[in-house]
């Protein structure tokens, strides 16, 4: 069936059209991204401000118009951490209601972690049954094991690229006090998340989500984005430590323009750097599995399922 998506993050939001079947299978037929930052400043302030939720509506609209011209069966739009978290969500959702008729579904961590998973689960190659799916947002981050092909355990924890860079990274560059605080952070939540768990050596790491696909494109120094060069690219640790050094040796402005580094990230690319490379480093993993697949075919493959059983 011919489903649209809209994936609303913290940092991005998301569009995939598709013809999905409720066995996994997913044929894109047209995707966008958009940085629209809705999750700036909810971290302090606690709220959605105007300036990025007008952006949001109009993003929608823009979308709508292709969405019409593949007459779809169905649609769904998800709001990830920004929204669930801000005091003024409901004036929010509301809004993009009365402006474009578009409920959106704000979805708490482990659900989001769960149609990651079946989005990172079409994308595999055929010999990684086990593994832990990471995936970096802008506002959270979460843990998925998968063992067999079977969930097996959901962690979502409360730090992400767009949190750690205003509660931490506030310098243009970071300063090492900063960076180290960071690291701090990091670590503290790691551990939390998988304390409960049972060793996790043995199982690939797989990465999906803005920050490591963009770190995938670094690696490469793709002057242009090309999904089929990014997905399922071996990112080793070595690598990723040299790309933190030469970011956090640059303001800002010295990394636009960087091949491979997104317009718009580049001031939390930092703090996404910091996620993996913690992560890898206190979990053992010396490689991580680049999957280009997460949330945004997770969400169609779920609602196909949904519509499979109730049409």
């Amino acid at each position: 069936m011919r489903l649209a998506g809209i994936d609303i993050g913290t940092l991005t939001c998301r569009l995939l059209i598709a013809q999905v079947t409720p066995e996994g299978q997913v044929k894109a037929l047209d995707a966008d991204r958009r940085i629209v930052r809705l999750g700036e400043g909810v971290d302090q302030d606690k709220c959605l401000n105007a300036r990025a939720m007008a952006q949001v509506v109009e993003t929608i609209r823009e979308w709508q118009k292709r969405i019409e011209t593949h007459d779809v069966r169905g649609a769904i739009a998800v709001a990830t951490s920004a929204v669930r978290e801000a005091q003024n969500r409901e004036e929010f959702l509301a809004r993009v209601k009365n402006e474009t008729g578009l409920e959106i579904e704000v979805i708490d961590g482990k659900e989001e972690a769960r149609r990651t998973l079946l989005g990172i689960q079409y994308g595999l190659p055929q010999d990684v049954s086990d593994w832990l799916g990471l995936d970096i947002g802008g506002g959270s981050t979460e843990f998925i094991l998968s063992r067999q092909g079977a969930l097996a355990d959901v962690v979502s924890v409360d730090l992400g690229v767009v949190r750690l860079t205003e509660r931490v990274l506030k310098t243009d560059p970071p300063n090492l006090g900063e960076i180290d605080e960071a690291k701090r952070l990091i670590l503290n939540h790691t551990r939390e998340a998988v304390r409960s768990w049972e060793n996790v050596a043995g199982v690939a790491l797989v990465g999906t989500a803005g920050t490591i696909t963009t770190l995938a494109a670094m690696a490469q120094s793709l002057t242009t984005y090309q999904p089929e060069r990014v997905h399922n690219y071996s990112l080793d640790l070595e690598t990723v430590l040299g790309i933190e050094k030469d970011l956090i040796g640059r303001p800002k402005a010295a990394r636009v323009g960087m091949p491979g580094l997104e317009a718009g990230r580049e001031d939390v690319i930092v703090a996404g750097t910091l996620i993996l490379r913690c992560i890898m480093e206190d979990l053992g993993f010396d490689r991580c599995l680049v999957s280009e697949y997460g949330l945004r075919e997770g969400m169609l493959i779920d609602l196909a399922r949904r519509m499979a059983h109730h049409p």
